[in-house]
């Protein structure tokens, strides 16, 4: 079960989930701080860990829009989140596999800050308004990624598994 601990709208770019000011500021160690630091309230709630690892963001359609700065995926994934959206822009969709955010597209979902979310392998289900939503399932190959946390721990993991075989 996770919770909703915020909603944003449609069109968030990259600029406001890692402002562009803060670009001097690359190591994921530093960035997590200006998560959407323009929106006080949600990069307060990062910031003081007010949820739970495996809590939700959701968004609207074209979530991360805007530049292909990394930093916008990576800032997140620190955060151990799951972004929800009714879509992803594409690059950004890219950069989340890449780095292994938990990303779900939900062109359907409907879920206000504070709702209880059973996110299934095919749905979410809103155990708030009763409502459940189909997800558009991630291809095999790239949910493998993700779940892997990121292609540098996937093709980590590949080669390894190579090397047991032989040895």
């Amino acid at each position: 079960m996770s919770q909703v601990i915020y909603k944003l709208g449609d069109d968030i770019s990259t600029d406001i989930i890692y402002p562009g000011r803060y670009m001097a500021t690359v190591l994921p160690t530093e960035t997590q701080q200006f998560a959407f630091a323009d929106i006080k309230t949600l990069n307060e709630k990062l910031n003081t860990k007010q949820f739970t690892p495996g809590s939700v963001i959701t968004a609207g359609k074209n979530f991360g829009c805007g530049s292909s700065r990394e930093q916008a995926v990576s800032t997140l994934k620190g955060y151990e989140i799951i972004i929800i959206a009714r879509s992803f822009a594409r690059i950004f969709l890219q950069n989340s596999i890449n780095l292994g955010l938990q990303i779900i597209t939900c062109p359907d979902i409907e879920a206000n800050e504070g709702d209880e979310l059973d996110v299934t392998e095919k749905e979410i289900i809103n155990k708030t308004s009763g409502k459940s939503f189909r997800i558009e399932p991630m291809p095999k190959s790239r949910q493998a990624i993700i779940d892997a946390g990121g292609l540098i721990a996937y093709t980590r993991k590949r080669i390894m598994e190579k090397q047991s075989r032989r040895g």
